[in-house]
């Protein structure tokens, strides 16, 4: 088959790393594989420009981008990051990855993501909301409750998406709370949706360890990435007796052998906006992150972080992966070739969207549920579906992430072939 003639992958970038991820999985699909090429392609992918007035009267744009990858099992959903490093390719394999994803805990949705190439950290609070708004508006002939529904990712949140929602609601003449989710509660949003995917990372963590006989009584754990997931991860194993040894974020990258007070460093981040500077630990050189010894690491940043060397300096016996796609294709190899076990993202941080699931249903229903109640019913999704996952891990002996593979492509190549090929 020729290849996409929008896109140039390598190896290790993020569409080539999901590439290499379908061809490990396509032995295991058996008469399925005949429909394996579509899972190779987005089915619509939009560029749009972001024309607006600045503070200052100067005109700026911006690019944006929305991709739906596949809407075989049900509308688009993923969410909406703001980076200045966005790229087409970046944002395809994220909603390619958005497709497994939903398909490996088995919601109703196909896999979308968008995004924008900017740093929002160079723009004001009005202009934020005049970008968002006239984005909402470029991406709105594709997006909609039954279409494809935004959600938060990095640098996005519950504001960004009051915006979206308020925007494609004005265009249509009605408002929508269904469009997006990760909304503010007043505006329809869930209990339970800031901490799910953090939430979700201990779940299958805690799963996970028990499984390989690893203590969560002072197991030592190190976490990249201190943003919304990595935090609440943090603190979840933190509080159940595990240390939390080593931190890195934005602001560098500290250590304490003894483990860190968790509420003492939450407190110094809502501060003072990272980890820098935390007088409860050590200052370590940000490359030295990767030669903590620990039973447990946790990715929580960007893709593409656990490259092969890094993952040769590793002392560790499991990776939960809280980022989408931080572990390259050499990465993984050299993991596996080292038994470090490795449970991947469209697993370990799907708590986010099985609860933007649940508040797309609160939407609809305009009835919504206890914080417990949500809990209760992410952990049976979660535990369900990494149980699945991990009974194919050990028929067919092979990773954790091939196991996720072929249960999510299962599921989604199942249903191609039901729908069939129209016309």
């Amino acid at each position: 088959m020729p290849n996409l003639s929008f896109v140039t992958p390598t190896r290790n970038s993020p569409w080539g790393t999901y590439l290499s991820q379908i061809d490990a999985v396509e032995p295991y699909l058996g008469k399925l594989a005949r429909w394996v090429e579509t899972l190779r392609r987005p089915k619509r992918a939009l560029i749009v420009d972001i024309p607006v007035e600045l503070d200052n009267g100067t005109i700026a744009h911006y690019e944006g981008y929305r991709v739906q990858h596949s809407l075989t099992r049900g509308p688009g959903k993923g969410g909406v990051r703001y980076h200045p490093d966005v790229t087409l390719e970046e944002v395809m394999a994220l909603s390619a990855w958005m497709t497994i994803k939903n398909a490996a805990v088995n919601l109703p949705y196909g896999g979308a993501k968008g995004g924008i190439r900017i740093d929002p950290k160079q723009c004001s609070l009005k202009e934020l909301e005049k970008i968002t708004r006239r984005y909402t508006s470029e991406i709105g002939i594709i997006i909609g409750p039954q279409q494809d529904i935004p959600a938060p990712d990095v640098n996005t949140n519950g504001q960004i998406m009051a915006w979206m929602m308020d925007t494609y609601s004005m265009n249509v003449g009605a408002t929508a709370t269904g469009v997006v989710t990760g909304k503010p509660i007043p505006l329809g949003g869930s209990l339970g949706r800031v901490a799910a995917t953090g939430r979700g990372v201990f779940v299958v963590g805690r799963e996970a360890m028990r499984r390989l006989n690893i203590g969560m009584d002072s197991a030592r754990i190190a976490v990249q990435g201190f943003g919304n997931v990595g935090s609440v991860a943090a603190k979840m194993f933190a509080a159940h007796g595990a240390k939390i040894v080593a931190v890195q974020d934005h602001t560098g990258t500290i250590h304490n052998d003894s483990g860190m007070d968790m509420s003492a460093l939450l407190e110094h981040v809502a501060q003072t906006g990272g980890v820098g500077g935390f007088k409860g630990a050590d200052k370590i050189d940000n490359e030295n992150f990767w030669d903590v010894k620990t039973d447990v690491l946790i990715p929580a940043a960007l893709e593409g972080q656990i490259t092969a060397e890094r993952a040769r300096r590793l002392h560790t016996r499991l990776v939960l992966e809280g980022a989408n796609g931080p572990t390259t294709p050499d990465g993984d190899q050299v993991l596996a070739e080292r038994n470090i076990v490795v449970v991947p993202d469209v697993i370990a941080n799907a708590g986010g969207v099985t609860v933007s699931y649940f508040e797309w249903v609160q939407d609809f229903s305009s009835f919504f549920w206890t914080e417990d109640e949500i809990n209760v019913r992410l952990d049976q999704i979660i535990i369900g579906a990494f149980k699945g996952i991990w009974e194919t891990h050990e028929k067919h002996k092979i990773s954790l992430r091939t196991a996720a593979f072929t249960v999510a492509c299962t599921r989604v190549l199942q249903a191609r072939e039901e729908r069939g090929l129209y016309p």
